[in-house]
């Protein structure tokens, strides 16, 4: 079962829903960072069950440890290893799913494949899987606000047909203005509207889908490779590997087909105030030719309504016969607002990887680019 991501900052994440706990082991950080844990205990904070009457009410701290390479709150060069013990599992709440497959989840195709699975909790299927990206991705933000001063933020941009109508000239550009409501979406009256419905569906017994976007400020020019290795193409890769996410957008995305060339084309111009090349519009959403063009890099991501419901549905069991199920345990009536911090890891480990990349393959871009943050003056490179 794959399980690993990147080309230099490579994840191999590990453990399941129910299991004794998940985690991640990070390969190609350089020594000498330095690695916060409680930026890291924060992001995970803002993806754990637990945080309102709008998500599952699965009780989990979801502490995590660092277990190996990290010296006096730095890296040394050797793989990075992060553990969270999974502390509040109900396993007999699944029992009926050991031979009972639920609508539109992963229990048939792990089934089929592998001819044996985990049932409880969905195993290796389930969204605590991305408690280990989420931790990996702390360290790939850490990484990208101190060499590059790049910020990812990422929003709830609509709940099933209520959109926020956010426009580029609005986007959040800090976490703390998502945050600011339990939902995650920063237009605070559209954000109470969402509130409500996904509240009539946890009544309900149901589940709703919606969509969540992603704008990365101060990415500089040059990351991603032409061909095989397009930004945009492993930006789709991550994201959509995310439990419940069904679709990837760049830019304008699909409302791009409905314009002419003449309309949608970004012209470029010299900004008078830093000499750089700019675009007067961003339909491109920051990448052309699958390199950053050094504007906003917009990404958007559609989440399916969460499989698992209260309701009764019609189903298969695993001796090919037609049954029932109506299942039981603790589930988010909307994937959401934890959702939010999961996107923003999924771009910021594809970031990193394509920073440290494009680092390595041209030095004189890094001199151009980078910060060059203190501890580089530390380590007497």
């Amino acid at each position: 079962m794959p399980s690993s991501w990147g080309k230099i900052f490579r994840v191999s994440t590990f453990g399941e829903s129910h299991g004794e706990s998940v985690g991640v082991v990070v390969e190609g950080v350089p020594a000498g960072i330095p690695i916060r844990m409680e930026e890291i205990q924060k992001d995970l904070d803002r993806r754990r069950p637990g945080q309102s009457d709008l998500t599952t009410p699965r009780s989990e701290s979801d502490t995590v440890r660092v277990v190996s390479g990290v010296f006096e709150g730095k890296t040394i060069g050797s793989p990075i290893a992060l553990i969270v013990d999974n502390k509040n599992t109900i396993s007999k709440d699944y029992e009926n799913l050991r031979e009972t497959f639920r609508p539109s989840h992963a229990d048939y195709t792990y089934q089929a494949k592998y001819g044996f699975r985990a049932h409880v909790g969905g195993g290796r299927s389930s969204v605590r899987e991305t408690i280990a990206r989420v931790a990996a991705g702390a360290i790939a933000r850490m990484i990208l606000e101190d060499d590059l001063g790049v910020r990812t933020v990422a929003w709830v941009d609509s709940i099933a047909t209520i959109e926020s109508g956010i426009k580029e000239d609005r986007f959040p550009s800090t976490r703390e203005e998502v945050d600011a409501n339990e939902v995650r979406c920063p237009d605070e009256p559209t954000a109470k509207k969402m509130r409500e419905l996904i509240l009539r569906m946890k009544e309900a017994g149901d589940s709703v889908g919606g969509n969540i976007r992603c704008a990365v400020w101060n990415l500089p020019p040059g990351l991603g490779d032409p061909v095989y290795d397009k930004l945009d193409g492993d930006l789709a890769k991550a994201i959509l590997s995310i439990p419940a996410c069904k679709g990837f957008e760049v830019g304008s995305g699909f409302l791009g087909t409905l314009q002419t060339g003449s309309t949608h084309n970004d012209e470029f111009y010299i900004e008078e105030s830093s000499g750089r090349v700019r675009t007067r519009t961003n339909n491109s959403g920051g990448l052309q030719g699958g390199i950053s063009n050094g504007e906003t890099l917009v990404v958007r991501a559609a989440f399916k309504p969460t499989s698992t419901i209260f309701k009764k549905q019609n189903t298969v069991n695993i001796e090919g016969k037609e049954t029932t199920l109506q299942a039981k345990g603790r589930h988010d009536p909307c994937v959401l607002p934890r959702a939010v911090p999961i996107v923003e890891a999924a771009v910021n480990l594809v970031l990193v990887d394509a920073y440290l990349y494009q680092r390595a393959l041209n030095p004189s871009w890094f001199k151009k680019w980078a910060k060059l943050p203190s501890y580089y003056d530390d380590l007497k490179l």
